[in-house]
């Protein structure tokens, strides 16, 4: 499995509204520890597809998350980390099958699980089905998702409201204007 360092820096390259830290709250995919050589072997080509999609490498990075699935194929955090290379291949269809299988795997729940439903979610929004976007959002964000959390806050009109009166508030105060 790649260092932390490592998710960070790859999920900065393939979610860049992410905020930095929230890989750092969440920390490793892998939710639960199993150290059977097939799972070694499926982190060791997680690793090299993390230095790959690094180094701009998105076909070999695939290649890698390819080999860990096909090392460990009920390992969720391989699909998870797959889907991330196929979204920046522009092959979205393909990553939700991946998101669709890491979630399945996972049964919903731990680390895999919540950063498969924030992409899911993105994918949803990005072909306008809004509904299912904020479904996964909410499943992300009950597992601790701080960016989901974020993601709910501005889909909701009356936040948004809120956040637009205050931003407001705040630019009156530091021109010296009055508030309205």
């Amino acid at each position: 499995m790649a260092t932390s360092n490592d998710r960070a820096i790859l999920n900065s390259i393939i979610n860049p509204l992410i905020p930095n830290d929230e890989f750092k709250i969440l920390g490793d995919v892998a939710d639960e520890i199993d150290n059977s050589e097939n799972v070694k072997n499926a982190k060791e080509f997680e690793k090299q597809g993390v230095i790959c999609a690094e180094a701009g490498k998105m076909n070999e990075a695939l290649q890698m998350f390819n080999n860990a699935i096909g090392s460990s194929p009920m390992w969720a955090s391989a699909y998870n980390n797959r889907a991330q290379a196929l979204r920046l291949l522009k092959r979205n269809d393909e990553a939700m099958e991946d998101l669709n299988k890491a979630i399945e795997l996972s049964n919903g729940r731990g680390k895999a699980a919540c950063q498969a439903y924030c992409q899911r979610a993105m994918l949803y929004h990005y072909t306008a089905n809004e509904e299912l976007a904020f479904a996964d959002w909410e499943s992300a964000s009950n597992l601790g998702s701080q960016f989901a959390k974020n993601q709910l806050i501005q889909k909701n009109p009356y936040a948004a409201l809120c956040n637009k009166m205050l931003h407001d508030v705040f630019k009156n105060l530091k021109e010296g204007s009055p508030i309205k």
